[in-house]
């Protein structure tokens, strides 16, 4: 059985992963953004440990980072906490808040946290073409569009899983859930919440050993062109390093 970080999982996608990985046996430790969100676990926080942290906050990612580390290292870290911004919105650090709690966040946790044999990221249909995604990265210069800046994150995550994958000791995958009926996904969205995790879970308990893959529905696929470019990740990388305050390998 293995030991397993899911982000996000008071809700949605990640509550589901979490749930399923419970019941086939696993440790499984539980996330939510605050104690209040916490409560939201129910059931679940019965039967693992929950840790809190804001994925929006640099400092709340990194004192997550040790907290996880205090418990003992992982064998996957699922990265499954996601937002859409209507707005513009900055973290406290003054980071755009899409691409902090998206793509930065996760890849805080990935380098600071005992580095387990497996990461798991979420991706998005929604990651395809952005050709401008590292122009402007924060969206200073732009007229805000909520749906290009998330898939904007989603890009930029995807990139960083694949360089992930080059550079260091561990089997990183990106998944695409699909469009699902969560809070963030709406009540309109089409494609079936009930099987949105199983992809992820498959991944993080053993399947997928060949490193670098992008998966729908269990089924790997050819990312947008950009994320399977060395130096297009290299460049995400470095400028995630230059934001975070946290070296890539």
């Amino acid at each position: 059985m293995a030991r397993i970080f899911v982000t996000g999982s008071t809700t949605g996608v990640g509550h589901n992963a979490a749930k399923s990985l419970l019941e086939e046996g696993h440790e499984v430790i539980l996330h939510a953004r605050n104690a209040e969100r916490a409560e939201s676990l129910g059931a679940l926080a019965d039967r693992a440990q929950v840790l809190t942290g804001d994925l929006g906050d640099l400092t709340e990612v990194r004192q997550l980072a040790e907290d996880l580390n205090a418990i003992r290292s992982m064998d996957a870290n699922l990265h499954n906490a996601g937002i859409i911004d209507d707005e513009r919105a900055e973290t406290p650090d003054g980071l755009l808040r899409v691409l902090m709690v998206n793509a930065l966040a996760p890849y805080i946790l990935s380098l600071l946290a005992d580095r387990p044999a497996r990461l798991i990221f979420t991706g998005s249909s929604m990651h395809r073409g952005h050709d401008g995604a590292l122009d402007d990265m924060d969206w200073t210069r732009r007229r805000w569009s909520a749906s290009s800046a998330y898939g904007e994150s989603k890009l930029l995550v995807t990139a960083l899983s694949a360089g992930f994958a080059r550079r260091l000791d561990a089997i990183c995958h990106t998944v695409d859930p699909g469009w699902v009926p969560t809070r963030m996904g709406g009540a309109s969205a089409s494609d079936p919440l009930d099987q949105a995790h199983i992809t992820q879970c498959w991944l993080a308990t053993g399947a997928g050993e060949e490193t670098g893959g992008y998966w729908h529905h269990m089924r790997r696929q050819r990312p947008d062109p950009k994320v399977e470019d060395p130096s297009f990740q290299d460049e995400v990388l470095n400028r995630f390093a230059e934001m975070t305050g946290v070296p890539v390998p």
